[in-house]
């Protein structure tokens, strides 16, 4: 009976004995680490959660970046259809301005940026509707307006350049030489925003440059005839000058960019730049007796009529705003690169048109440089496409290590 009755005492005793020659130091070692993970990645778990529960309205506005969020994709076809309506009719009304006498190149130049108040629309009207809980102009650091003003002077000059250039030149020519922006952009993204070098980029580059030696080589026998040979060389070079400070403008505001967290505040920066430029522009408007001379130009010169005169001066400046808006919008949930090629994509509707409206000489010497620019603009998009689906397979490759580590995990886990 003693036998009976202490047989299972011992073997409690045992199995007490099994388990303690089980959980030896280094197992306990084991247990601790464990657990202590375990506690910190649930204290990192609240640290974040109260993070973005501080910074809820932040984290949303930074979506906007986000290619997962799901109002990038309409924003991104927003800006680029305001750039495509904004770029050609911008390009079509400043022709269709100075072939009817418009002769004030301040005026071109002003209209570009004088409509800077109907960025209000886009900076207050999200908080209105309550698409977000930002408030206007919050944030806005005095490095950022001093920044604006900066750029805000770079981009009055490139105006006026940019109105110089088209004033002397068939709005085929001037669309092609611009095209020219897209070489600078590259180099210029490279040193300032550090841009990587593929073989899609340089082959861009030499087909563009190549495009524009070509029209460079058929100028002579492209310009109008009530434009002397000076006048139309003035033309050309001012047309390069833009193409190249907006080459410029473009991978600056990227950087910029990079300290802007939401897309009002890329339209408080607009607003703010365009500012500047307006009031450079009426400065000069000023000096040059520009204020008279278009109040003249209205009632006596254009050759359509005073009202023909405004309506064409107004929707210039909806035009440009457009232009300026999408340009921003693209460079801010993109790159200053993809917003370059976005526009220069653009540049053979801008030629159709200029052929199409104005009936603009459309030899073959233009016909090849077309045919390069497009050629370029395929291959940077091939470019594109052969990275975003190496960077689709590589992120697919990620997942599945992940995943087989949460599952070796799992199995170390099991008792």
């Amino acid at each position: 009976m003693e036998t009976s009755a202490q047989g299972p005492q011992q073997q409690i005793l045992s199995k007490t004995f099994t388990d303690n020659t089980l959980t030896t130091p280094s197992s306990l070692n084991n247990n601790n680490n464990k657990k202590f993970e375990a506690k910190e990645e649930e204290q990192q778990d609240s640290l974040s959660l109260a993070v973005m529960m501080n910074n809820s309205n932040q984290q949303h506005i930074e979506d906007h970046k986000s290619k997962t969020n799901k109002n990038y994709l309409l924003l991104l076809v927003v800006n680029y259809v305001c750039l495509f309506l904004g770029s050609t009719s911008s390009t079509l009304l400043s022709k269709f301005y100075f072939n009817h006498k418009g002769s004030s190149r301040w005026v071109s130049t002003c209209v570009q940026t004088g409509g800077f108040p109907l960025l209000i629309i886009p900076i207050y009207l999200p908080y209105f509707l309550k698409c977000t809980e930002r408030k206007p102009f919050t944030h806005f650091t005095k490095k950022l307006l001093i920044l604006s003003v900066f750029v805000g002077i770079m981009l009055g000059i490139n105006n006026l350049l940019f109105s110089w250039g088209n004033s002397y030149l068939p709005v085929s020519t001037s669309s092609l030489l611009l095209s020219s922006q897209l070489v600078f952009n590259l180099i210029l993204s490279v040193l300032i925003v550090k841009q990587k070098v593929t073989f899609s980029n340089l082959n861009c580059v030499i087909l563009l440059t190549l495009s524009s030696v070509l029209l460079a080589l058929a100028s002579s026998n492209d310009k109008p005839t009530n434009i002397s040979r000076a006048k139309y060389f003035i033309g050309f070079f001012c047309t390069i000058g833009a193409g190249l400070l907006f080459a410029l403008y473009l991978p600056v505001m990227e950087k910029i960019y990079k300290k802007v967290y939401c897309y009002q505040m890329v339209m408080e920066m607009q607003l703010l730049m365009q500012v500047v430029a307006t009031i450079l522009a009426c400065i000069g408007m000023a000096l040059d007796g520009g204020f008279s001379e278009m109040m003249k130009e209205s009632r006596e010169l254009f050759d359509k009529g005073p009202t023909w005169y405004w309506v064409t001066v107004f929707s210039n400046v909806i035009s440009w705003q457009l232009c300026f808006m999408g340009t921003a919008g693209m460079v801010f949930l993109t790159s200053s690169l993809t917003g370059g090629i976005c526009m220069t994509a653009l540049l053979a509707i801008n030629v159709l048109g200029g052929v199409l409206v104005y009936k603009d000489e459309f030899g073959g010497m233009k016909v090849v440089s077309t045919a390069l620019c497009c050629w370029g603009f395929c291959s940077y998009v091939y470019g594109l496409y052969v990275k975003m689906k190496e960077e689709g397979k590589e992120k697919k490759e990620v997942e599945k290590s992940i995943h087989v580590r949460e599952m070796v995990h799992m199995v170390n886990d099991i008792p």
